[in-house]
Order: structure tokens, then C-alpha cells, then sequence
């Protein structure tokens, strides 16, 4: 599957520690903001999904840190759909910084599974499957 999705954003000083240094779990809720824009951009919400009771949970999570992001540095996270599964979806992130000077800083993934009303895991109801499906 090779659907992608790219969110730009700046580092914001709440992320970063006294040193300007993103803190390491900023990362996760980047590759959330990859994810979210992901979902918009098929032409749905997180939020919309939600109220018609289809639940995504992150099952898994993934990051190889390559390089530090700092305080005011524009960030590009790339998300791309890996597969889509009875009932999972998987996305591979790229976190990069594009300013001040470009360099690629983490690879994440993460997998989401799909949960009933009382939190088990349940197959992806068919409108779920073919919005990803496309």
C-alpha cells in the first residue's frame, strides 16, 4: 500500500526540555497528528469514527530515534498506511526535521486495533475497511 499523508507543525517550547531538546514521547503523539491528518484526509475524522462507535486502539508502538528535534525546528511527519487487516491497521511514520537544517530523526510505526463498545477487539465493520481500502 503506498497512500501517504505529510503534517508540517514547529517544535513547540512545551515539547522540549531546558535544553531545547524534544522530549522522546513527543514523538508518539507526532506520529498521532501523521495519523489523525491521515484519516481527515480520506475524508473522515478520528472524531467522526468515533461517534459512529467504530473504536481504534493503538495496540503497538514503534520508534528508532535517529536525531534530536529542538525547539522551533519545522517537523514533517510522512504516514503511510502499511496494511489494513481484519481488524487492524498499521502505519509506518517518517519524522523529519525540514528546518533549519533537514535530517531524517525518527522511523515509527504503530498499529491500531479495532474494539468493540466494551473494549475487545472486534473485525473492522465494512464502512471502516473500504474508507482504508480505497
Amino acid at each position: 500500500m503506498s497512500r501517504r499523508s505529510t503534517s508540517t507543525f514547529r517544535v513547540r517550547y512545551g515539547e522540549t526540555d531546558q535544553m531545547g531538546v524534544a522530549y522522546h514521547a513527543n514523538y508518539l503523539v507526532w506520529c498521532e497528528i501523521g495519523r489523525t491528518d491521515f484519516i481527515r484526509e480520506l475524508g473522515t475524522t478520528y472524531a467522526e469514527l468515533e461517534r459512529q462507535g467504530h473504536s481504534l486502539a493503538v495496540a503497538e508502538a514503534t520508534v528508532r530515534y535517529r536525531a534530536a528535534a529542538h525547539y522551533d525546528d519545522l517537523v514533517r511527519v510522512v504516514t503511510t498506511l502499511r496494511s489494513v487487516r481484519s481488524r487492524t491497521i498499521a502505519f509506518d511514520y517518517e519524522v523529519e526535521r525540514v528546518e533549519p537544517d533537514p535530517a531524517s530523526l525518527a522511523h515509527a510505526t504503530t498499529t491500531l486495533v479495532s474494539l468493540d463498545a466494551g473494549g475487545r477487539p472486534r473485525s473492522l465493520p465494512a464502512p471502516v475497511l473500504g474508507l482504508f481500502d480505497r
